[in-house]
């Protein structure tokens, strides 16, 4: 009777333990297997011309080729976003890949974080808000001719936030166009890739870390979808330019903000899904995944992206603006 006794005991015991159990890594399997899905249909809808600003990225970068032929390279490049190729979609896909290995990931909870991150980065509303900036950088490039999407106009922009207006300003700070490197004296500036590396003929120097952080304009990317759209390995890149410039100012007795420490104006018409973006100043610390431990909440549907085709479906008078 006593073994009969302990034997039942031995069950309920292993029984709640199975109840308690981590849930953790099957939801980092669903995850990925939902944000894969995700991708699979956003490169169906970017080659369908279904994500409105991509398609006017097409649009602006072929009437400015035309304008500006010596720009060309450059534009084509730009245009790579409003496609499966571009940086943009094959920063998501590298992401997804590496979530499939623990090892590249502090705990469990980074990623979770991470492949969560990855699904809502991959939701056509939010996607398309991506799309801003690199649309915003060939309007600018345009003198105004063209119309910016989803920000304030250009003037409004640098008046608002007494910043720099140089072209491909959009895209500095975004892992999937360049990154911070150190020169031989010390200083941290932008390094573009590949045929982005044009930019730097059309401003008046390199742009230097410390300069850009008190000097930085509104983007899509650094102000609301950092979160989404920035690996762990990508933050920590990005916090320890932060920390070695703040240590080579507060050496010389000097402050030094974070350029995320302060929200730039100039988002407009944004998608209800970036409004809800975490805070680009969360992005990389240990905030911004802990909760995703407690966290028991899962949505398995597309309901999300049927907000998209209500916001796609507003259109600017004309690609062209008035003189």
């Amino acid at each position: 009777m006593a073994r009969m006794l302990l034997g039942v005991l031995t069950v309920i015991l292993a029984l709640s333990l199975t109840g308690c159990g981590d849930e953790r890594p099957e939801k980092i399997t669903q995850f990925q297997t939902l944000a894969q899905q995700r991708l699979d249909t956003l490169a169906s809808m970017l080659n369908d011309g279904q994500i409105r600003n991509a398609t006017l990225l097409n649009q602006y970068t072929n009437i400015l080729a035309k304008q500006k032929p010596d720009l060309a390279p450059l534009l084509a490049q730009l245009a790579t976003d409003a496609t499966p190729n571009g940086p943009l979609f094959t920063s998501l896909t590298r992401r997804l890949v590496a979530s499939k290995t623990a090892a590249n990931y502090v705990d469990l909870d980074q990623q979770l974080a991470e492949v969560k991150n990855i699904y809502e980065a991959a939701d056509p509303a939010q996607y398309n808000d991506m799309l801003s900036d690199p649309v915003n950088v060939v309007a600018d490039m345009s003198n105004g001719e063209l119309g910016r999407v989803n920000s304030i106009s250009q003037a409004a922009s640098k008046l608002a936030n007494n910043a720099d207006g140089s072209d491909g300003n959009q895209l500095v700070g975004n892992p999937s166009y360049g990154s911070w490197q150190t020169g031989s004296n010390g200083m941290s500036f932008w390094a573009w890739y590949g045929m982005y590396s044009m930019f730097s003929n059309l401003t008046r120097g390199p742009v230097y870390y410390d300069r850009w952080s008190s000097g930085r304009n509104y983007s899509y990317y650094n102000d609301v979808g950092r979160s989404r759209y920035t690996s762990p390995k990508q933050a920590a890149a990005q916090n320890s330019t932060y920390e070695r410039t703040k240590k080579q100012f507060n050496s010389q007795g000097r402050k030094f903000d974070s350029p995320y420490a302060k929200t730039r104006t100039g988002g407009a018409s944004l998608s209800r899904q970036s409004t809800s973006s975490p805070k680009a100043s969360s992005v990389g610390t240990k905030s911004s995944y802990s909760k995703t431990k407690s966290s028991s909440k899962f949505n398995s549907t597309y309901s999300k992206d049927s907000s998209f085709r209500n916001s796609s479906s507003r259109t600017t008078r004309s690609v062209r603006r008035g003189k």
